[in-house]
């Protein structure tokens, strides 16, 4: 399956690369551009771009200029960024056709989330839907888990714990954060809800369990070799 591409359009670098590892994160393809111009040069160049995220304030063209351009000839989702959270920019923003409004600093999840909200709005697309690690395909909306296209039978808990894993690609987790994100309460005691969990996981992923690393004292860790 084809990534879906997202072109990032922010004079800070520190934004366009925290912006970046969260979306890449999702499984998102993502462009970046420093000014104005240059978005427009990819925005012409690059077929099939989803997704603009767009800061107002920019050198050499400012957001609103890229979003009159955009809007001539693509009807493009476009979210913006700004600094400002004044009524009177909303309303300019939403009469040139911004599909959603984000005020800094915002937290990158909530980005995310927006992000996947206009993608399935726009595009019918569930952005999180499929996500594919290694030769694991995890199908969120079908419940479903192939391996090298083979499907395989994960219980309720295994099937989050190992979409909650991949989610979190090449990120240690606390057998605590785990169990607050999956399990979804505060857990007191001892961790062998998790370690139970994880081992019957490995065991059923085969080969691929090895994917799953322990880190001593701590938790585990999802990484593709």
């Amino acid at each position: 399956m084809d990534k879906i591409k997202i072109l990032v359009v922010d004079d800070e670098s520190r934004m366009r690369k925290l912006v970046k590892d969260f979306l890449e994160r999702e499984g998102f393809e993502v462009l970046e551009a420093g000014d104005g111009m240059e978005a427009m040069e990819i925005f012409y160049e690059e077929k099939e771009i989803a997704l603009i995220i767009l800061d107002v304030m920019m050198p050499k063209m400012d957001g609103w200029q890229v979003c009159r351009e955009v809007r001539q000839s693509s009807k493009v989702p476009i979210i913006m960024l700004t600094a400002r959270s004044e009524e009177r920019d909303e309303l300019q923003g939403f009469d040139l056709g911004i599909d959603e409004y984000i005020s800094k600093p915002f937290s990158p999840k909530i980005l995310v989330a927006r992000v996947e909200a206009v993608l399935r709005r726009t595009h019918g697309i569930d952005a999180s839907s499929v996500m594919d690690a290694g030769g694991i395909e995890i199908d969120k909306s079908a419940h479903m888990v192939k391996i090298d296209g083979k499907e395989i039978d994960l219980s309720f808990k295994e099937f989050e714990l190992l979409t909650y894993f991949v989610e979190n690609q090449g990120i240690a987790l606390s057998r605590e954060k785990i169990l607050n994100n999956v399990w979804n309460y505060d857990y007191f005691g001892d961790a062998r809800t998790i370690d139970t969990h994880v081992k019957k996981l490995r065991n059923k992923l085969g080969d691929k369990g090895n994917y799953i690393k322990t880190i001593w004292g701590m938790g585990y860790k999802f990484e593709v070799e």
